[in-house]
């Protein structure tokens, strides 16, 4: 992106942050919430993970070590959808903020996606095709899980309820990163 459409980009997120701010509670009052919990749900759900959610295995791009996140994952057959979160709070001081595993990404787009007790190789990309976008829209926005209940309870204020977790899921695909990993195939290394 260019200058000019950075100014823009990062003006829209930080818009749609305010907004949604009020309705979202924060997590552990830690600028690292993203980053505790992930660590909290990879230990958790240490041996399989439940529909819609992977871990997504990337290497440091400094260290060179393999790096696990636990992240939200729609897979539409050889393709799965994933976006990196800017929360309200964050989006609205660093409306353009990337988390870690997104640089790992960018620099090897080689990752491992463990799927229940399944893990598979893949090739992870940004999207930027409208089409494509509009594919990935829908399986983010639109799939909606037991698990996304509780996942809901923890980021809104209030009851869950299927439209809020649709609202979330869309302010999450609409301020975040949005990525497509094409499976290669069951890794062997699993």
């Amino acid at each position: 992106m260019g200058g000019q459409q950075d100014r823009e980009r990062a003006a829209a997120i930080r818009a749609a942050a305010i907004v949604e701010e009020p309705r979202h509670r924060r997590l552990l009052r830690s600028p690292r919430d993203g980053r505790v919990l992930s660590g909290i749900m990879l230990r958790a759900l240490a041996l399989s993970t439940p529909p819609g959610h992977a871990v997504l295995t990337t290497v440091g791009c400094r260290s060179g070590r393999q790096r696990r996140n636990y992240v939200r994952a729609i897979r539409r057959r050889d393709k799965v959808y994933v976006v990196m979160l800017r929360p309200p709070a964050l989006a609205i001081r660093r409306p353009l903020a990337v988390s870690s595993w997104l640089w790992n990404v960018r620099a090897d787009p080689g990752v491992r996606l463990r799927f229940g007790r399944r893990t598979f190789a893949g090739r992870a990309r940004e999207i930027s095709d409208p089409a494509e976008l509009g594919q990935a829209r829908a399986a983010i926005c639109e799939t909606v899980h037991l698990m996304d209940y509780g996942e809901c309870l923890l980021h809104l204020r209030g009851l869950p309820s299927r439209k809020k977790i649709e609202d979330l899921h869309r302010y999450w695909f609409d301020t975040g990163v949005p990525l497509v990993i094409e499976l290669a195939g069951q890794d062997s290394r699993a």
